[in-house]
């Protein structure tokens, strides 16, 4: 599903990722670990087409990723650290527009059922700016998953969720694993790491 290859990337004279290269296949996840600094979300940066590498390609089934292609648009769903909200929409707004933006017809149910999944049923008619940084980065997580996917980039997931919702995250990766997702996620976490990696990548 995602190719990675060679991918470079260098800031000034720094260099941050040096011929980094992977895959992730449908039903698989691989996790990228290492300290903080080692490049992580910059190489998800890079995968998703929001920074442009100094070398390398990203492929997604077998074509060349461009973040504008509606192709791709429709196939990769994100949840990066720097997520963007529509400060004029509910929480509920919000995730129906997604969930309309992608072909979901009918998206109450969808959005009803992942509001409850997150925990987030009393804050549906709040404006995002208003959440906590948990309930934030579960809105965050809730954006990918009214919509179809086929994969998942996601960027320290774990951030900010407490026991209970670590625990639910680690059951729902494996749930959108066991039904064909691809997952690329960067994490601190060794528990989710050994719950839902089948391969690891160390950086720095």
């Amino acid at each position: 599903m995602l190719g990675v290859t060679g991918i470079t990337k260098q800031f000034n004279d720094v260099v941050i990722l040096d011929d980094v290269s992977f895959e992730v296949h449908s039903g698989q996840a691989l996790a990228l670990t290492g300290p903080n600094g080692s490049g992580k979300t910059t190489l998800l940066r890079c995968v998703v087409g929001a920074d442009i590498p100094d070398e390398g390609d990203v492929l997604l089934d077998g074509r060349p990723l461009v973040e504008s292609d509606p192709e791709v648009r429709a196939a990769m769903a994100c949840a990066l650290d720097d997520a963007d909200f529509f400060a004029e929409l509910s929480v509920v707004e919000h995730l129906e527009l997604l969930a309309r933006a992608h072909g979901i017809a009918d998206p109450g149910p969808v959005v009803s059922l992942v509001l409850s999944e997150l925990d987030l049923v009393g804050q549906r008619d709040q404006m995002p700016v208003t959440l906590s940084s948990g309930q934030r980065r579960r809105f965050t997580l809730g954006a990918c998953l009214v919509r179809p996917r086929k994969l998942l980039v996601l960027d320290e997931p774990e951030q900010r969720l407490d026991v209970a919702g670590r625990a639910w995250l680690a059951e729902r990766l494996r749930q959108e694993k066991a039904e064909g997702c691809a997952i690329l996620l960067a994490t601190h976490d060794p528990d989710l790491t050994d719950a839902v990696a089948d391969y690891t990548l160390e950086l720095g």
